[in-house]
């Protein structure tokens, strides 16, 4: 009887752990994979997908709007139809969720549709079959899962963003409790859809984490869109009257009625119920899995990559953790991510593009920075008439020219700023974009044509 009845057993099937069953399969190894929801995860079932999908239905009525500035007339007022996008989207996801699976099964991939726990270092029992697996090699690729925290008494009234692509009818009034990504992506889309949208927040500013510019400007920009901010608050309680309303009492300040309560404040890692303690595997305060650069935990033979792990929380950096697991274990290239330098995004409209550090992480690191911003009225909005603002802001070391993050707000700013994390990412100097010839007539040619640094 062989030692192992597989080389690799892969707990959860989403961006990560299918990228690192594929490439392991394609190396030889025998890979089976446990997936006790939908095959594809959070981005693809729940998450970055159907959000962006949301998100262009959204900015179709600024554009209806600004159409008649060149022009254009329509017959008659647009009308939104809230089914149509949910099942559209919806058909969507599972399109994709059998590409996933194709994938898998082209690569030999034996996959098991239940829960899986870790019973040992090498042990793994499927919960609904009984069935159990010895693994040379165990991979954690849970992700993480909406978290309310602090509880909220009568928090079950509300929703998380796992349901909120479900809802059957739109709502017309939404309160979204958090101020973070997920939060404020919710609250710009529903806003431009039609719904009364309240953002409640217990911090004074939104975007924890971000440039201070830019959450500054989208702050100032949900506002103008007609989300009502109320920041520095936090729910005591969440009651359901008699007609279904759910009226949310504040620490201070009135009660805010809602149809929908949308509660977005954090995710925590997915670990819970795992196994993982008793087999001896060193988790963080948040309940993630502690690894070094190679993805390994405290016991060699199981592994975890993407959220699970608290790193950045972002799917492209799961998908190459794990590849660079499934080289380096099973194939002939041994390598890890670099963590520092990941460009990422906010699909808030105005969205946001961020790469690198913040003018704030810069000087906290040491650096003696300069720092350059344009803010214009993009070219589009000369003709629409709308009141809309472009923001970008290079941070650069005042000694070795390098430019140390690039931050931008506007149109297309995450579609910009893919382009530019690959200088940063090659330590690009301040000179090296002046040199760059502008691209005419363009949004992102100010990145190129900034000169004069910021006075203080």
């Amino acid at each position: 009887m062989a030692e192992f009845d597989v080389d690799l057993f892969v707990i959860g099937a989403g961006s990560g752990g299918t990228r690192a069953a594929r490439i392991a399969a394609g190396h030889g190894a025998r890979v089976m994979i446990a997936e006790e929801d939908r095959i594809g995860g959070t981005c693809v079932i729940r998450g970055c997908v159907p959000k962006k999908l949301f998100v262009y239905a959204s900015r179709f009525a600024e554009d209806f709007e600004d159409a008649a500035g060149f022009g254009w007339t329509l017959p008659q007022a647009p009308v939104f139809d809230w089914p149509t996008l949910r099942d559209a989207v919806a058909n969507e996801v599972t399109r994709l969720s059998g590409l996933y699976r194709k994938g898998l099964e082209g690569a030999k991939v034996q996959i098991r549709e239940e829960r899986a726990v870790i019973e040992g270092p090498h042990q793994v029992r499927l919960t609904k079959s009984g069935e159990v697996i010895r693994a040379r090699h165990i991979l954690v690729a849970t992700g993480g899962w909406p978290s309310f925290d602090p509880p909220i008494p009568g928090g079950e009234l509300g929703i998380s963003s796992n349901e909120v692509f479900n809802l059957p009818a739109l709502p017309k009034r939404l309160l979204v409790v958090g101020g973070g990504y997920i939060a404020l992506e919710f609250a710009s889309l529903f806003a431009r859809l039609g719904v009364a949208v309240t953002v409640l927040h217990r911090g004074d500013n939104i975007l924890r984490g971000f440039d201070e510019d830019i959450r500054t400007r989208l702050r100032d920009a949900l506002a103008h869109a007609g989300i009502t901010l109320r920041l520095g608050c936090t729910i005591d309680r969440i009651e359901e009257l008699a007609d279904g309303t759910r009226r949310a009492h504040c620490a201070h300040g009135a009660p805010i009625d809602a149809d929908v309560v949308l509660v977005a404040t954090g995710r925590r890692p997915n670990t819970r119920g795992l196994g993982l303690e008793q087999a001896g595997v060193v988790m963080g305060p948040l309940g993630e899995i502690k690894v070094d650069a190679a993805s390994a935990s405290s016991v060699p033979s199981i592994h975890a990559v993407g959220d699970v792990t608290n790193r950045v929380n972002l799917t492209p950096v799961a998908i190459r953790e794990g590849h660079a697991f499934a080289d380096s274990t099973f194939g002939s290239r041994n390598w890890t991510v670099d963590h520092a330098t990941i460009a990422s995004a906010v699909f808030t409209t105005p969205e946001i593009g961020t790469v690198g550090l913040t003018e704030a992480q810069a000087v906290a690191a040491g650096h003696e920075v300069k720092v350059f911003e344009s803010g214009f009225r993009p070219m589009k909005a000369t003709i629409s008439g709308r009141q809309e603002r472009i923001y970008m802001k290079l941070v650069v070391d005042a000694k070795s020219d390098k430019v140390l993050g690039v931050h931008i707000l506007g149109h297309d700013a995450g579609e910009i700023v893919q382009a530019v994390g690959i200088a940063v990412t090659m330590g690009a100097t301040k000179a090296d974009f002046d040199r760059t010839v502008a691209l005419h007539p363009s949004a992102a040619e100010e990145l190129v044509t900034m000169r004069t640094p910021r006075a203080g």
